[in-house]
C-alpha cells in the first residue's frame, strides 16, 4: 500500500523542535511529550530509542528563579531607588 506522505525521523524535516519543545514550558505545561512513530524500514525499537533521545536533548528544565534574580533577594522600591542613585 502506498501512502501520500512519508514519516520523517525527528530532525529530518523542517520543524523547529527546540522552539516546539520550549514553548510548552514557557506556558507552564508540565506533562508528557509524545511522538507517534511509524517508519516502514527502520525497526521500531531503534527508531523510538533515537527519537526519545532527540526529544530528551531538546526539552528544557525551567528555572526556578527569574533570569535577573542573581542576588536571590527582594528589594523594595526605596532600596532600588537608592541603588540607582535617585532621591526619595
Amino acid at each position: 500500500m502506498l501512502r501520500a506522505a512519508r514519516f520523517r525521523s525527528l530532525g529530518g524535516g523542517q520543524v523547529d523542535f527546540a522552539g516546539a519543545l520550549s514553548n510548552p514550558a514557557r506556558y507552564g505545561y508540565d506533562s508528557w511529550a509524545v511522538l507517534k512513530w511509524e517508519r516502514c524500514l527502520k525497526s521500531p525499537d531503534q527508531g523510538s530509542a533515537e527519537d526519545a533521545q532527540f526529544i530528551a536533548d531538546r526539552i528544557i528544565d525551567v528555572s526556578e528563579a527569574a533570569f535577573d534574580d542573581f542576588a536571590g533577594g527582594e528589594a523594595g522600591r526605596e532600596a532600588i531607588r537608592q541603588l540607582m542613585g535617585l532621591k526619595s
